[in-house]
């Protein structure tokens, strides 16, 4: 092969994992062994001969998560850990739950895109761009909706109405993670310093010490 098309061969395969979420199975499947202690990306496969339909099944989605909390949502998540099937196959499904005026508050995935389908209730939804625009893409949905949210993005949902509603999510990873924004700053483990928060935020120490008093027992 001549230098310039192994250069850009090598570029191709560069774009192409660059692209890539999570790794693609090789095998028809690869059900997750909770038990192993091997760390991998993901869960090391338990022999397949050994695999029985329970490990492709979850049960409990129609069933309302408890929303009596501080923000008034919950999230059920089934992902490969509570569903082993789904172990290399870049797929998790999560439904969500809000009280009358519950948020599902600010956060981002940084491994999955998210599909959000409204099944009850009204939700105000919305995600925002990363620097410099921080536009904000907001949109009311009503049963029947669907809505995305991008990887990575900071994104949110707010029950706009005074009853209970429902909504399914569709992630693009057997582990999407979370990172709820509140949380990050105000209850990191150790704490970010006050200066850098103070700084970050350009507010005043005691507002800081304020809203981390939000996260003490």
């Amino acid at each position: 092969m001549a230098k310039g098309g192994f250069v850009l061969a090598i570029l191709a395969l560069v774009a192409v994992q660059s692209l890539a979420g999570d790794p693609s199975p090789v095998q028809d499947f690869c059900v997750g062994d909770l038990k192993s202690e091997i760390f991998v990306n993901g869960l090391p496969c338990k022999n397949p001969n050994l695999a029985t339909p329970d490990d492709f099944f979850f049960t409990g989605l129609d069933k309302p998560g408890n929303t009596n909390n501080k923000v008034g949502s919950n999230v059920t998540l089934v992902n490969a850990a509570r569903l082993p099937g789904l172990n290399t196959f870049g797929i998790s499904i999560a439904r969500l739950d809000y009280a009358p005026y519950g948020l599902n508050p600010p956060h981002t995935h940084p491994r999955g895109t998210e599909v959000l389908t409204v099944i009850e209730g009204t939700l105000l939804v919305g995600f925002i761009s990363s620097n410099p625009d921080n536009k904000l893409f907001l949109m009311t949905l009503h049963p029947g909706d669907v809505f995305t949210f991008p990887v990575g993005l900071i994104h949110f949902q707010f029950n706009a109405g005074d009853s209970p509603a429902v909504a399914i999510a569709g992630l693009s990873s057997q582990n999407p993670g979370l990172i709820v924004i509140a949380d990050a700053l105000f209850d990191s483990n150790p704490p970010i310093p006050d200066a850098v928060l103070e700084k970050a935020l350009q507010v005043d120490k005691e507002i800081i010490e304020a809203l981390k008093a939000q996260y003490k027992v």
